[in-house]
């Protein structure tokens, strides 16, 4: 039976999906949301784009920016850039500190434990670098991880349990863990999945990783130990170094193709109830299909199509118009067991009825989806 609890806290609500076209968004690699300024912070091939709560877009700052991880510690921006650490005031966009790692090769992400010290993986020499930022004038870098056994990439500070965790490049990519008392490294699961670059971690304590093959969300629990949901959308495409701005429950996404996805981690109604979430049509109790909400409305763009496999199954899931014509195929590949959540982001729909329709190898459901013209 689907799990109504976690099908609520997954009701997504889609905020946007294309802030700008590919010729303004160059090489976005990561996102950090600004929660004194109320604005997300995007990389954008060499220099920092600020995006307001209306989507008005602007530079960050003049003659600065980041090549790759982006973290805010305090009132500060911290970023990668080039063979070190920059440091930018949020308030006057200037720079206030600088830090040159010339033993690094390729610095990528970033992470930060609250108080005085930044983390950074070298992607290119498997090492993690710990970087005492407590002076401004005098920061230092020293090397925690010579060898992290894998090619590291995203990383986040779990304070809970004093370490760090670090997600990983190549096939069946690994999420392992730093031990900060240690600084011994354990694999905490070998994922499914190839070519992990994100982490982040909600106000709950889950997990969401990013990666390129399949270009999906994957979210964990906090110890790694439940099956994973998978979340995925049209618009994800090679999903870079992603950002979870807890202060508003939104998760940001920024994409190989110069677009930036935001997903809301909300009830879109602020009356909704686990049961007005909840819409199976064809109560099969072999599979169930969810659609939330539903009606949904054009402009909004927030339906949200969620289902769980009892086993690996090939899947194909399509959407259909009132006349059963193909409006879009947004799954045909083999998944895993667990749950799954669909966005509809980046489909123009109108108004009128729709049919979503899921098959797997043995048994097919469809639920009858809404959308009228609502501003």
């Amino acid at each position: 039976m689907f799990n109504k609890k976690n099908l609520f806290l997954l009701a997504l609500s889609l905020l946007a999906f294309n802030l700008l076209d590919a010729q303004s968004l160059t090489g976005i690699e990561s996102v950090e949301y600004d929660e004194v300024n109320n604005r997300f912070l995007i990389s954008n091939g060499g220099s920092i784009i600020a995006r307001a709560p209306d989507g008005t877009l602007s530079f960050f700052g003049f003659g600065i920016g980041a090549d790759f991880g982006m973290e805010i510690l305090g009132s500060t921006l911290f970023a990668i850039k080039g063979d070190g650490i920059k440091g930018y005031d949020l308030i006057t966009e200037t720079e206030v500190m600088s830090l040159s790692i010339p033993s690094a090769s390729f610095l990528n992400g970033l992470a930060n434990d609250g108080v005085s010290k930044l983390y950074a993986t070298d992607f290119s020499d498997d090492k993690i670098y710990e970087i005492d930022v407590s002076d401004f004038s005098n920061p230092t870098a020293t090397v925690i991880v010579n060898n992290t056994g894998s090619t590291p990439n995203g990383i986040v500070y779990d304070g809970t349990n004093n370490r760090l965790i670090f997600v990983s490049w190549g096939s069946n990519a690994p999420i392992k863990a730093v031990d900060l008392s240690t600084y011994e490294v354990s694999t905490l699961v070998t994922t499914s999945v190839g070519n992990i670059d994100g982490i982040d971690e909600d106000a709950a304590g889950n997990y969401y990783i990013s990666s390129w093959t399949p270009a999906r969300i994957t979210k964990y629990n906090a110890d790694f130990t439940s099956t994973p949901e998978t979340i995925t959308a049209p618009g994800l495409n090679s999903p870079a170094d992603i950002g979870y701005a807890q202060a508003i429950d939104t998760l940001a996404v920024p994409n190989g193709n110069n677009t930036v996805t935001y997903i809301g981690f909300e009830p879109v109604n602020p009356g909704d109830t686990l049961d007005t979430a909840i819409h199976d049509l064809d109560k099969n109790p072999a599979l169930q299909l969810s659609v939330y909400p539903n009606p949904s409305t054009i402009n909004n763009k927030t339906t949200v199509i969620s289902y769980e496999l009892a086993s690996p199954q090939k899947v194909k899931l399509a959407l259909y118009n009132a006349n059963g014509q193909l409006v879009k195929c947004l799954i045909d590949e083999q998944q895993l067991s667990g749950k799954h959540t669909v966005l509809l982001t980046g489909i123009e729909l109108q108004q009128g009825m729709y049919i979503c329709r899921l098959e797997t190898n043995t048994v097919s459901v469809s639920e009858q989806i809404t959308i009228i013209d609502k501003q």
